[in-house]
């Protein structure tokens, strides 16, 4: 792990990237924002998280970081011993965590839940849309460091995931009084996922739906090995894609409001 801090005191504010190392746009994202160092009005800590994992190119060493929260000090595994650091690291801070995907171009936000700090920061991103895990917390890092927004910048590996981070990261620091300016807030809908779409072992996966477009009952969303799979009641997909996961296509999602 490795931590620059802008600015002089104690840091109440952090951005990380680099949580997975397959996914370049946070690391680089940050890497940016340093080539020309802005002047802060407040301590920002700046974290690349699994240096290791980004060095082989890999989403992980031994286990899911963001699945290994809240870590320990002795862990039996790299991340779970890296979890435990991280979360000491930024302890208090509020937090952009930067993520990219293979479901989604659109960039988006993803909560714990829709508590003060989201519902302060999030109209304030670039962001289409706004998901709370609600049940499905899993040793994310919400577990540790309770005020994190992640985001999910744009598409895995691609130069508007990464162009899409560093905007996000500017967005956040001036909603967070790191940077100087005005973010102006605008109203952005909210979903709360309810459900995983699980997926059976197989040779092909297709995906016929689009996030966050809501799909009826009754329509055909998927297919598995040429057979479709038809929703049997009205959902909006989240995180839906077929290759994004190894048991699960991804969430079904209720549409639950605005913020902003």
């Amino acid at each position: 792990m490795q931590v620059t801090k802008l600015g002089e005191g104690h840091a109440e504010v952090a951005i990380v990237g680099g949580i997975h190392g397959d996914e370049p746009c946070g690391i680089r994202a940050i890497e940016r924002l340093l080539r020309d160092v802005p002047e802060v009005r407040r301590p920002v800590k700046l974290v690349f998280a699994n240096e290791e994992a980004t060095e082989r190119g890999v989403r992980y060493v031994e286990e899911d970081l963001n699945r290994a929260f809240p870590g320990y000090p002795d862990g039996e595994t790299h991340e779970k011993r890296l979890a435990y650091d991280l979360a000491h690291e930024i302890e208090g801070c509020r937090t952009l965590a930067l993520h990219s995907t293979q479901s989604h171009a659109e960039p988006f936000a993803v909560v714990d839940g829709v508590d003060d700090f989201a519902r302060a920061v999030c109209p304030r991103l670039p962001v289409a849309s706004v998901v709370e895990t609600g049940r499905f917390v899993e040793g994310r890092i919400f577990k540790a460091v309770p005020d994190t927004i992640e985001v999910e910048c744009g598409l895995q590996g691609s130069e508007d995931a990464a162009a899409n981070g560093f905007l996000l990261v500017l967005s956040f620091l001036t909603a967070t009084g790191v940077l100087p300016g005005v973010a102006p807030a605008r109203d952005t809908p909210v979903f709360r996922l309810v459900r995983r779409i699980p997926k059976g072992a197989a040779n092909e996966y297709e995906v016929f739906v689009e996030n966050f477009q809501r799909v009826e009952k009754g329509e055909t969303y998927a297919a598995v090995d040429g057979e479709t799979v038809v929703a049997d009641e009205q959902f909006y997909p989240v995180l839906m894609s077929s290759s994004g996961y190894e048991d699960v296509f991804g969430y079904a999602a209720d549409r639950v409001g605005y913020v902003g």
